[in-house]
């Protein structure tokens, strides 16, 4: 191999590394506050798009991305419309995210407001508790969870 080849050679691997970095990296970034996105939703709420709260990581979990749903049509017999439209915190695994979602609805959504803020607060006390934990599973299997729990009301499993 001559010193032109060995040079070229040299040249795509260290291209071919540095890609593969870069994918890596933006592929670990992909979630930011303030983005909605389009996900797998329940029939009959496919308008429906969750919005990205907050990011953190912890030791026992991972990464926890803190979402809202908004756009639902989960059953309420508490309200005088008969239905719910949205979640306003769900603490979810990165992994359950990454199953759940189609494409990205919009870069620079509105910021997280202070309902969605106080639903936060609460999990986060429970959860240093120990009485909180994270879902792990795709999110419209979760609303669909939520709604059996406030057509039946129980709210404390």
């Amino acid at each position: 191999m001559n010193i032109n080849s060995m040079i070229r050679f040299l040249v795509l691997i260290i291209a071919s590394l540095f890609l593969s970095h870069c994918k890596d990296n933006s592929e670990a970034n992909k979630y930011r506050v303030g983005q909605e996105w389009k996900y797998k939703t329940r029939t009959g709420e496919e308008k429906s798009t969750l919005k990205i709260l907050k990011i953190e990581e912890y030791p026992q979990t991972g990464k926890v991305i803190h979402i809202s749903v908004s756009g639902l049509k989960m059953k309420n017999p508490k309200s005088s419309e008969g239905f719910a439209n949205e979640l306003s915190h769900i603490p979810i695994s990165e992994e359950a995210l990454n199953k759940s979602i189609i494409k990205l609805h919009n870069e620079n959504g509105k910021m997280p407001d202070s309902l969605e803020m106080d639903g936060y607060s609460y999990w986060k006390k429970e959860f240093d508790k120990g009485e909180a934990g994270i879902f792990k599973v795709p999110v419209s299997e979760i609303v669909g969870v939520m709604e059996d729990h406030i057509i039946s009301g129980n709210y404390t499993q």
